[in-house]
């Protein structure tokens, strides 16, 4: 794999320097430190929201830090997780006074030192903190252990959500409340037809073979439910439909919003095709599709494969995606 790069281990730092110097009006970073990212306007007596986790899933995490969404992000290396300490620099940098909510992946070493970070915050500074766990991904898990669920592309929702309610300056209380109802409603599953390259390491540690795809594979490689021959994607799709509907049944009359995301390597012309039967499929059901994302919301370096994630909306999560947001990576009127 060709990869346009200087060292290897610098390659998330590197990547962090281009993001300040590009978008400079938008973002910086405290403690002088790269990896404390934060939104440069913290509006006083809003609710503060942090998330964090590892380089090579953007825009997830930090690519949602800005206005209509969240304030700040604790970044790690490639598919490692932040520090305890940064994720603590980051919720004193964007504490307005209301507290601060965390929203972040299932993943071990993420919840320990978001755990950690919490802790500092109410010893040390006297910040009330919050937390959240994103568990969207159905294949991870089944049915009555959500809990054990990885938290990937839906994670999304919860920002846009819980950041809009944030806008709205509801208390620290409400803003879980929303972000945990959006992770109640939403549910992903995701499909990989290739591996992907750690820089530092230089070679896949994993293996999907020519011709071949996995079911259910995570984000970081974790194993799929299903590894077989490369399936049309009208029955990928079905597939994928099968499992979230399964797990979180819809009814006609339902609204729901659809994100189909590119893991890095595939092109949005196959998103849009994935994307004519999943609109298909749900209008045959009588579910109203109100909004559709498309593109690389929650990526794996250049994995080739996609994810479908669909969020069941009631009238509050409706009205408070539809709400406007504009970071360096995102942008809705």
């Amino acid at each position: 794999m060709k990869r346009i790069l200087n060292k290897p281990e610098n390659y998330a730092d590197e990547t962090l320097k281009g993001i300040y110097k590009a978008h400079s009006d938008m973002v910086t970073y405290v403690n002088d430190d790269l990896r404390c990212y934060v939104k440069k306007d913290i509006k006083p007596g809003r609710v503060g929201i942090a998330t964090g986790g590892g380089s090579g899933h953007l825009p997830v995490f930090l690519g949602y830090v800005g206005e209509g969404m969240i304030d700040g992000c604790s970044v790690g290396g490639v598919f490692q997780s932040p520090s305890a300490n940064q994720m603590f620099e980051v919720t004193k940098a964007i504490n307005a006074g209301a507290g601060v909510l965390y929203i972040y992946g299932n993943y071990t070493g993420d919840i320990m030192n978001f755990d950690m970070a919490a802790e500092m915050a109410d010893m040390e500074s006297d910040i009330r903190v919050e937390s959240v766990v994103g568990a969207d991904d159905v294949a991870s898990a089944k049915k009555g252990e959500e809990h054990k669920r990885r938290g990937v592309a839906g994670i999304f929702y919860m920002f846009k959500i819980a950041g809009a309610a944030a806008d709205e300056m509801m208390d620290l209380d409400n803003v879980k409340r929303v972000a945990e109802k959006v992770g109640a409603n939403v549910r992903t599953m995701g499909v990989a037809l290739s591996p992907c390259i750690i820089p530092e390491i230089g070679k896949a540690n994993f293996t999907v073979e020519d011709g071949m795809m996995e079911l259910g594979m995570g984000i970081h490689g974790e194993p799929g439910i299903d590894k077989g021959p490369l399936k049309t994607a009208n029955e990928i799709v079905e597939i994928m439909l099968d499992n979230i509907l399964g797990d979180n049944p819809l009814k006609a009359g339902d609204e729901v919003s659809v994100l189909v995301n590119s893991l890095g390597g595939t092109p949005k012309e196959e998103l849009y095709i994935m994307y004519n039967k999943v609109e298909e499929t749900l209008t045959n059901l009588g579910i109203k599709v109100v909004k559709t994302y498309l593109g690389e919301f929650a990526t794996s370096m250049e994995m080739v494969g996609a994810s479908l994630t669909i969020l069941k909306l009631d009238e509050e999560t409706k009205r408070l995606l539809l709400k406007p947001a504009h970071t360096p990576f995102f942008s809705q009127k």
